[in-house]
Formats: structure tokens, C-alpha cells, sequence
């Protein structure tokens, strides 16, 4: 009668291992997430009780009204980026610590048709010279990320899990150029110049630009 307690005894001594073991089982999940870099796929691969590798393609399309210099812009904000992050699970449960990277085209297109005297490089035009300004705001094709955030895909039962984070796309400050079209001045030379001059100074302007906070929610399908 004695073997019955022994072999419960030594079932209730596997349990723990029999719970690493399907944390440490590997995993595939795939899901939507929407946030401020837009809305997106992803796939994640778990490699173990602690590591997940992720990857994802997010698109962000937004029109917004945008002052730069004391002239009034619509920036339309058109960013197609592809993303690759380790995620460290360091309880073995939903909290992680994410880092990786943002690669790919992040564009701010700028638009302008003045109605009043603007200056542009420290020089007062009128509307009729200055025509329609066209301008970019390049950030940065490569963006080094770090953030902080819940993901229980892994680590719950169930097909389904959710995830949440929030951290920071780091990038060096931004290209500027601008042009006109359709005003007197043009294709004038110094007012060209004068245009260089306005490049520059929005580009100080958007030098925050350089620190993209990244807020995201995702639900995910494991498969």
C-alpha cells in the first residue's frame, strides 16, 4: 500500500518540469496590431521559456496640420516600415522587454499655398511669389527600438493572446528639402537660397522627430 503514496509523491515532483517543458515548447503566432506606427501584421517564433524573435510590416498614412517657421503646412505623414525585435520574457510569463529596429521609408510630405506675406529664410515674400511650397521631412531609414510591454501568447492556454508595448524608435534628426512651384520667383537663384535657408531651420525644428514613441496593441493566434 505504501507504493501508491510514492508514485503520487513522484507525479507531484513532475509537475513543475511537465510546466517548464510546455513553456519551453517552441511556438509560431501570427497577428494585427494597430498603433502609432500604423496598422500591421506580425510573426513571432518562440525559442525557448524566455525568448521570442518577432517581425512585422506596419504602414502609417495620416494628414495633419503642421506649423514650421510661421508657415502653415499640411504633412501628410506616409511611413512603410518593416520591423525585426528579440522580446526577453525574464519571468517566464506575459511581461517582456523588447529591442530591435525599424527599417524602411518614414516620409513627411509638407504642402503650402500662402494667402499672406510669408518669410521664408529671413526674407518677407508675398503669395504670388512664393507660388505652392512642396517639401519632405526624411527621417531616417533605420531606427533602433527599445520598449517595455505585456505579451501572454506563449503563456497562457488557448489559441489566442494579447500583447501591448511601448517604448521608443531612435534616429538621427531628419532630412528637410523644400521647392516652390507656380510663383514669380520660383526658379529665382536667390530665392532658391533662401529656400536652402528655410530647409535648415525646419530642420532644427524637427529635430524631436528624431525620438518616435511607439505605443502598440496586437492580438495574436498561436498556432
Amino acid at each position: 500500500m505504501r507504493l501508491i503514496p510514492i508514485v503520487l509523491l513522484a507525479g507531484a515532483s513532475l509537475l513543475p518540469l511537465n510546466a517548464a517543458h510546455a513553456q519551453s515548447e517552441p511556438g509560431v503566432a501570427i497577428g494585427a496590431t494597430a498603433g502609432t506606427t500604423g496598422l500591421g501584421v506580425e510573426a513571432q517564433i518562440k525559442l525557448g521559456p524566455i525568448f521570442t524573435l518577432r517581425g512585422g510590416i506596419d504602414r502609417l498614412n495620416h494628414d495633419q496640420d503642421e506649423s514650421y517657421d510661421g508657415v502653415d503646412y499640411t504633412a501628410e505623414l506616409a511611413f512603410d516600415t518593416v520591423g525585426a525585435f528579440v522580446d526577453l520574457h525574464p519571468l517566464a510569463n506575459g511581461l517582456m522587454i523588447s529591442g530591435g529596429a525599424y527599417m524602411g521609408d518614414r516620409d513627411i510630405r509638407l504642402a503650402a499655398t500662402p494667402t499672406g506675406p510669408v518669410e521664408i529664410g529671413g526674407q518677407t515674400y508675398s503669395p504670388s511669389q512664393v507660388g505652392t511650397l512642396n517639401g519632405t521631412v526624411k527621417l531616417q531609414d533605420l531606427s533602433p527600438f527599445v520598449g517595455i510591454g505585456w505579451d501572454d501568447t506563449f503563456y497562457r492556454s488557448g489559441r489566442w493572446g494579447f500583447r501591448a508595448i511601448a517604448g521608443v524608435a531612435v534616429s538621427d534628426k531628419p532630412e528637410v528639402a523644400l521647392s516652390s512651384t507656380g510663383g514669380s520667383l520660383s526658379n529665382d537663384a536667390t530665392f532658391q537660397a533662401r529656400l536652402r535657408d528655410e530647409s535648415q531651420r525646419i530642420t532644427e525644428e524637427t529635430e524631436g522627430y528624431g525620438l518616435f514613441p511607439v505605443i502598440q496593441v496586437g492580438l495574436n493566434y498561436k498556432f
